[in-house]
């Protein structure tokens, strides 16, 4: 197995990312015409360590959709993948991949189900989407191929193919959705199939927090952990990383693969938070070749933590996303993230799916209404909910009840890859 830089003491960890700033900057001011141009005017021979980049400014998601192929660094002829975000705050962006990135992509995977406790005797099988230029399922397959384990492509949904493929092929780890995962054992229930008696040990848990904000299993995770007892790894990525942060058996947080990127932590002001304050997740690329960001601020709000993982692991780690900073929702006097509403839904009965919608009032303030699909509510459902929600949250939003097909169309509308679970509608006074 290769050598994983996070092993090292953090006064090494922190040497070895230093000597990557300059050739970083170097690369990009020969090869990127968008940071040739923002970086006009800057002394970047004083940019040395991951301390100065502070003082270069950020880049945007607004740059990235506005100047989107100013980024590219390299030939046409030198791009073998073409990747697209999912949009989910705004319009999506395409990435290019050259045969380094996805050398890359294949490092990182494979570090990652390391870190995982994943092994070469291990049978993976992924239920995420490997096509429509998504770059997560293609990442996955890349990394595990590099362990040299062994992987099922099943693709999302369709629970009778999942569990029939995982006795053909007695897959052990599953990749995939956490709340997918509910899907799996409701339909196991009505289906009468003894899913407890599979070979599956474990979860690799994508697109959604299975912990809290103190690194305990939140609504979600606890669901799935008491009804089906496989060990739950949590991971966060993104395309504009190209890296992703994942937990080990500790489950204390995902941790930095120090040779995939640079990360900060940076509060309202642009200002680096310490560990332990919510801060906006900001990432510098290293090794990437076809699309390096500098200082990208990702729109992720979360904690992190420095002290080493009982695991040996001496990189930083980082806590669930606890929003989306353009998500953030000031409702009756209380701020709230969709993720803390979306918590309070999870292990209510009859709620089948759900969808969050926030707009401007009369008097410009924002309102919450929670969509919720079930089929046979009773007098008392709404009544219920809104208690759950005062409750635990000191404020009940507007509730909307529909039927949970109708719902799910919403969910998905067109070519979504992903389930839209918050639609913002809300008056914008200028951009964050």
């Amino acid at each position: 197995m290769c050598k994983e830089v996070s092993r090292r003491s953090r006064a090494e960890i922190s040497a070895w990312q230093n000597a990557r700033i300059p050739e970083i900057l170097a690369y990009v001011m020969q090869h990127s015409a968008f940071y040739r141009e923002r970086f006009s005017g800057i002394d970047l021979s004083n940019i040395t360590t991951v301390e100065d980049l502070a003082y270069l400014p950020f880049t945007t998601k607004e740059d990235l959709q506005r100047r989107n192929f100013d980024f590219v660094c390299v030939k046409p002829e030198q791009i073998v993948d073409y990747i697209t975000t999912s949009g989910t705050l705004g319009d999506p962006v395409t990435f290019v991949a050259t045969d380094k990135d996805l050398d890359r992509l294949a490092l990182n995977e494979y570090l990652s189900f390391v870190c995982a406790d994943g092994h070469p005797e291990d049978i993976y099988q992924l239920m995420v989407t490997l096509d429509r230029r998504f770059m997560a399922g293609l990442a996955y397959f890349l990394g595990l191929r590099k362990l040299g384990a062994g992987i099922v492509r099943v693709g999302p949904g369709n629970p009778e193919l999942q569990f029939d493929t995982i006795k053909r092929t007695q897959a052990n780890v599953l990749v995939t959705i956490p709340s997918f995962l509910l899907r799996l054992i409701a339909y196991a229930e009505e289906n009468q199939i003894a899913y407890k008696d599979l070979p599956v040990k474990a979860a690799v848990c994508i697109g959604e927090p299975i912990r809290d904000k103190d690194l305990n299993l939140n609504e979600l995770g606890r669901q799935i952990k008491e009804k089906w007892d496989l060990k739950l790894y949590s991971t966060y990525a993104s395309t504009e990383m190209g890296a992703a942060f994942t937990e080990c058996s500790e489950g204390k947080g995902g941790h930095l693969i120090p040779e995939m990127i640079v990360v900060e932590f940076v509060d309202e002001q642009g200002r680096n938070v310490a560990s332990g304050e919510l801060g906006e997740v900001t990432i510098t690329n290293i090794g990437v070749e076809g699309m390096p960001l500098i200082r990208f601020k990702t729109g992720d709000m979360c904690y992190h933590y420095t002290e080493p993982c009982a695991c040996g692991r001496n990189s930083l780690r980082v806590g669930p996303i606890i929003g989306r900073k353009n998500q953030m929702i000031k409702y009756k006097g209380t701020t709230l993230f969709p993720q803390s509403l979306y918590d309070n839904l999870m292990d209510i009965p009859g709620v089948q799916n759900y969808l969050i919608e926030v707009s401007t009032n009369s008097i410009d303030t924002d309102d919450i209404c929670v969509k919720i699909g079930c089929a046979q509510p009773d007098e008392h459902f709404i009544k219920h909910i809104k208690d759950r929600f005062r409750a635990r949250l000191r404020v009940a939003p507007t509730i909307e009840i529909l039927d949970p097909a109708e719902l799910e169309k919403l969910r998905f509308p067109g070519m979504s890859r992903k389930p839209i679970t918050f639609i913002d509608k809300r008056k914008k006074h200028g951009s964050n």
